[in-house]
């Protein structure tokens, strides 16, 4: 127990990093599957198991490998670009050549982590900007969980990690919505509040360019501006908010949410869809969790970023111990979680 008059501590950061890579187990047998095959595979979506044994993607892998790399940074000082780039990098690169590395990853992923390898290179340079695959915002929740960033290092992180692969301007916005989201429910937002909080984060970054986290990301894409380069990506980022929204006022646990929110390929789709699965059933982790793993589009990383969600908002406790402790790199994931907690 906690001294008197303190707080339990929910252990928020465990319990997201947990939940990510439950939901990402639990999608990835229903990956590239229609909901009527995925039926007829798993039976009612309401009692979808945990496979076994609960292997994980490319998408757990990845968060783990930039949780890595931001707490080697923290370790050599307050979080900046030039003390975040290179050991995020070397993670990166690390996870590329890895032979674990089978989990069917992304072409962009693997191209411009091929790119990195050439360390003379300038990591703009790699960036696929023609990208905003959800590669970039599946693997983000380790920036909004890390202890004592400030608005702007968090906003610069989420940018930079997502800007190494993917240089999209909305795979940039995109990866920052999802950290500001984890980190709102860390802190305690209700989760009705969350979509009206989300939409006043991307209006008032609209015209905001982290110039000292990309630096000239937005020559390398061609943008006649860095803030035309920018707000492209925040509008594409607003307009899929409308979209959840809309979901939202007329709710149907039933129906695929990809036909509302996106199939979540790209990242504003999967930020929208694994919001919309997890505003469905905010105090039911695991119904969100079978909600996402159960639909048409890329369930896996749809599913992972319910389940950093819903462990945000209520600890690790909101998983069942026989589903947490069969995941893969569990003991990965809590060595990142408890770094934090602590």
């Amino acid at each position: 127990m906690p001294p008197e008059g303190l707080p339990l501590v929910p252990l928020t950061a465990t319990g997201s990093l947990i939940g990510l890579a439950l939901g990402d187990a639990l999608g990835f047998p229903t990956e590239f599957s229609n909901v009527p095959s995925i039926l007829a595979k798993c039976g009612p979506w309401l009692e979808m198991r945990l496979p076994t044994p609960a292997v994980v993607t490319d998408d757990t892998q990845m968060t783990i490998a930039l949780g890595r790399g931001i707490r080697t940074a923290m370790e050599h000082g307050p979080l900046a670009p030039g003390t975040l780039e290179p050991p995020v990098r070397e993670e990166f690169i690390r996870w590329n050549r890895s032979p674990d590395n089978n989990r069917a990853p992304g072409n962009t992923c693997l191209s411009a982590c091929a790119l990195l390898e050439d360390r003379a290179l300038p990591w703009q340079r790699a960036s696929r900007t023609g990208s905003k695959g959800c590669g970039a915002n599946m693997r983000v929740a380790p920036v909004g969980l890390a202890p004592g960033l400030s608005d702007e290092q968090r906003a610069g992180a989420a940018q930079l990690q997502a800007a190494l692969t993917h240089g999209h301007p909305t795979a940039l916005a995109a990866s920052d919505l999802t950290a500001h989201a984890v980190r709102l429910l860390a802190e305690g937002t209700a989760p009705a509040r969350l979509p009206a909080a989300l939409r006043a984060y991307a209006r008032d970054n609209r015209a905001a360019y982290h110039e000292r986290w990309l630096g000239d990301l937005w020559q390398h894409a061609q943008a006649p501006s860095a803030v035309a380069f920018i707000s492209r990506g925040w509008d594409e980022c607003l307009a899929v908010l409308d979209r959840l929204d809309e979901a939202l006022r007329h709710p149907d646990p039933e129906a695929d949410p990809c036909d509302a929110t996106g199939a979540g390929w790209i990242a504003e789709e999967a930020l929208a869809t694994g919001l919309l699965c997890f505003l469905l059933f905010p105090d039911e982790p695991l119904t969100a969790l079978r909600r996402a793993a159960c639909t048409a589009g890329d369930s896996d990383s749809i599913a992972c970023l319910a389940g950093a969600f819903a462990g945000a908002h209520l600890g690790a406790d909101a998983w069942p111990r026989e589903w947490a402790e069969r995941i893969e790199y569990r003991g990965d994931l809590l060595a990142l979680g408890a770094a934090w907690e602590a």
